[in-house]
């Protein structure tokens, strides 16, 4: 899957997370600030690393802003923001969690 227009999905309010996508012809940057950073940083990324690499995405921008939010909900609004901004075709949704 690529990304080819910019997307969003969640809110900046406690316990969510906002995230934003956009396209780009480098390799795959992954920014992610949390108000739990010292705590839980370490997971947030797995669970976006995790996330992207089951959709396939190995270009592109994506910006995470964490408010506190459990993992479900962080790869929920990852896999939105992606399907939202991305090309996609004959998607399997068995690889949505």
């Amino acid at each position: 899957m690529k990304i080819i227009k910019d997307a969003m999905a969640g809110t900046l309010e406690s316990s969510d997370v906002l995230v934003k996508v956009s396209p780009s012809d480098g390799p795959l940057e992954v920014v992610v600030k949390s108000e739990v950073e010292r705590q839980f940083g370490e997971q947030i990324r797995r669970v976006v690393a995790d996330t992207l690499a089951r959709l396939t995405i190995n270009e592109g921008v994506v910006i995470v802003e964490d408010k506190g939010a459990l993992d479900c909900t962080i790869r929920a609004r990852l896999q939105a923001a992606v399907l939202r901004g991305g090309a996609v075709e004959g998607l399997d949704w068995s690889i949505l969690q």
